[in-house]
């Protein structure tokens, strides 16, 4: 094991002023003294950094502060017992004993390792109370090094060490409550990144509490289910989604916390111990048995329509993003091998045939022959397919739209009212209409009481049939002609948009796509650049390809702008933001608007405002500078489905990404952040990671 720990390392008794800075500078350069850190006063500003963002503070006269610093070249432990006791946040009052954590960039396994291992010994009351009582440094580093030992049965025998064994239990001695048992689901639009940061952050902090805690992430990279015995045995669920719960019938009759994923970031502790709360409330929240209606996100009362509806069109955006991703991808692969005439010849170029129906055995020279070049064959291929799944756009946003509302019996009317829509040419607003009109038609029809025989046959017969019915029959005769109206109307608003007009609305959908990184809105402006894609061509009605051109750059600019920013002024950022910023680039390049969630999540009230006046920036250049993309997502590495316009999408990029950069430097420089501090968990000590 690598010696976190030496005598040289501690303070003991030490007067070191009454402020944190004073406590943190004094440790910093007990580290950088020992050979373990390059500049004392860069890792002191990173971890005075972090204390900024959350006071380390916990109960019981405790202080860990700690940092991951570039300054750093080995993980190292450094503690100070003060006299006088200095204040670090926490609400029982000031911290005599203090454990500055130092760990390199990039150390995020033994940082963690660390503040867990330091925090479960320091629940301990009979070894802080050994650490008050230590005579000399060489005691501390015996005490901690035992604590944080590799050798798990090592550790827990230091611990008891310290402690007084406890007198046999009396006769009529309370018994020891079970731990409390609570399972969580999260899950946001995309799938990927709140879904995962909100499943970690849970976590955690479940087990700083002693809670026993299982997470489903229901994300991008697909979902493991919890087992049912995990479920079962559970004492209440918390829901931390913006979209619909997969199967959330297996988690009937239990007491129930629904919640926005963000919160499940920001509020991991209290949704804990509102959820044990519930636990024991008799007339608490459940989730509601059979394949009905949805529970409400709010926190209590019954759900709007405003919020069924907005909660409906994130889950459809959700489950339709795959196949606009994936397909979008695939067109333009497509152009990169056959061309942009493509869209013209893919037809012809495949007809009936297939490599199968070729004769003889140069395959590639009969492709020639029959075909033309081989690379327009392989384009109409990967054109076709992507077309194909494109095709799949409204009936998925309509299906599952229909799904939030009405679980499994609503997709099958849901994906038909889309169909419906699609023939009528009602688009995506006609997918929203027949989504929401089969979702709300299939859950009244599964309210039905009907007889016992009868209910094995409505979710996959009688539901589906009916609502199919109602919702795709309001399509036909009432509703999908005024929508298809509507449709080429917008269509030809859009086409005919030139001049300040379409700057306004590059400029408008910028801001959109920055202002949540992911979320609700930036969801609204990509699906709104997602719609028309299909409807745009270069010479005809090029409109939606600049609108999609405009979405996709400006939602790059707030991962590159923070990757930029801990470049150029690198002082600023911790340790882990720096670290963030390296894969910050790669997701900005790909279009991955999350990569700035980090530093958002952190700082919102400067990272956000400078990354939409840089997207807002970026979307009007991209309008003005008739900058098309007819493919969906990719972000720089589909610059071949942007005609010859791919240079001024590079510049409006960059620009937008110079202009974010530079305003968020200078906020962070001259606009003071304000320190909040982290809510107080009782027991067991919490500390913020």
């Amino acid at each position: 094991m690598i010696e976190l720990i030496n005598r040289a390392l501690v303070s003991l008794d030490a007067d070191l002023g009454t402020t944190t800075d004073n406590v943190i500078e004094h440790l910093a350069s007990l580290v950088s003294s020992q050979g373990r850190a390059t500049d004392a006063s860069a890792l002191a500003a990173d971890a005075k950094a972090r204390e900024a963002k959350t006071a380390t503070g916990v109960p019981g006269g405790i202080a860990i502060p700690h940092c991951r610093s570039a300054a750093v070249l080995e993980p190292t432990l450094a503690m100070a017992r003060l006299a006088p006791a200095v204040d670090f946040g926490a609400k029982d009052g000031p911290a005599d004993l203090v454990f500055f954590i130092a760990a390199p960039e990039g150390a995020d396994q033994a940082h963690l390792k660390l503040l867990s291992k330091l925090a479960r010994a320091l629940v301990k009351k009979s070894f802080t109370a050994a650490l008050r009582a230590a005579t000399s440094e060489e005691e501390i580093v015996e005490l901690v090094s035992a604590v944080i030992s590799d050798d798990p049965a090592a550790a827990a025998a230091a611990v008891a060490a310290t402690e007084t064994p406890a007198p046999a239990p009396a006769d009529d001695a309370p018994v020891q409550q079970p731990k409390p048992k609570i399972v969580a689901v999260t899950a946001c639009p995309t799938g990927i990144a709140h879904t995962y940061m909100a499943a970690d952050s849970l976590a955690q902090t479940a087990e700083e509490m002693g809670v026993e805690f299982a997470v489903e992430t229901q994300g991008s990279s697909g979902s493991t289910p919890l087992p049912k015995g995990t479920i079962d045995a559970a004492d209440a669920v918390i829901f931390a989604v913006d979209v619909d719960v997969r199967d959330r019938s297996r988690f009937a009759g239990k007491p129930l916390i629904q919640v926005p994923v963000k919160r499940g970031i920001d509020e991991p502790a209290k949704l804990i111990n509102d959820a044990i709360a519930a636990s024991k409330d008799p007339h608490a929240r459940r989730v509601p048995a059979g394949a009905g209606a949805e529970e409400p996100t709010a926190s209590e009362g019954k759900e709007s329509f405003g919020g069924g509806l907005k909660r409906a069109l994130l889950t459809g955006v959700s489950y339709m993003i795959p196949f606009v991703a994936g397909g979008g991808l695939l067109m333009a692969l497509g152009f990169l091998l056959g061309g942009y005439a493509i869209t013209e010849v893919a037809d012809d170029v495949l007809g009936s045939n297939t490599l199968f129906n070729l004769p003889g055995a140069d395959v590639v020279t009969q492709i020639g022959a029959q075909f033309g070049p081989l690379g327009v064959y392989l384009g109409a291929v990967a054109f076709k397919i992507g077309n194909l799944s494109m095709a799949f756009l409204v009936p998925a946003l309509a299906g599952y739209i229909a799904y939030a509302y009405a679980d499994r019996p609503g997709i099958a009317p849901g994906f038909t009212a889309g169909a419906v829509a699609g023939f009528m040419g009602a688009g995506f607003l006609g997918g929203i209409v027949g989504g929401v009109l089969a979702g709300l038609a299939a859950r009244w029809i599964t309210s039905w009481k009907v007889p016992r025989f009868m209910r094995g046959l409505m979710p996959v017969v009688i539901v589906p049939l009916l609502a199919s019915i109602v919702a795709s029959g309001l399509m036909f005769l009432l509703l999908g002609g005024p929508i298809a109206k509507l449709t080429v109307a917008l269509n030809g608003w859009l086409s005919g948009m030139t001049g300040t007009a379409a700057i306004t609305l590059g400029l408008i959908l910028g801001l959109m796509m920055a202002v949540d990184l992911g979320g609700p809105v930036n969801k609204v402006a990509y699906s709104f650049a997602v719609a028309g894609l299909g409807a745009g061509s270069i010479a005809a009605n090029p409109a939606p390809l600049m609108i999609m051109a405009a979405v996709m750059a400006a939602g790059m600019v707030p991962p590159l702008a923070m990757a930029l920013a801990t470049v150029i002024s690198p002082k600023l950022f911790t340790g882990a933001e720096r670290e963030n910023g390296k894969a910050a680039w790669l997701l900005g390049f790909s279009f991955i608007s999350e990569g700035a969630i980090p530093f958002a999540a952190s700082d919102p009230l400067r990272v956000i405002p400078a990354s939409m006046v840089g997207g807002g920036i970026t979307g009007a250049m991209i309008m003005g500078f008739h900058v098309l993309s007819q493919a969906p997502h990719g972000g720089i590495f589909v610059f071949f489905a942007m005609n010859n316009t791919w240079p001024m999408f590079l510049l409006s990029t960059l620009v937008g990404t110079v202009v974010s950069a530079v305003l968020v430097i200078v906020l962070k420089k001259f606009v003071r952040k304000p320190v909040t501090q982290a809510p107080a968990v009782a027991e067991p000590v919490k500390v913020a990671a």
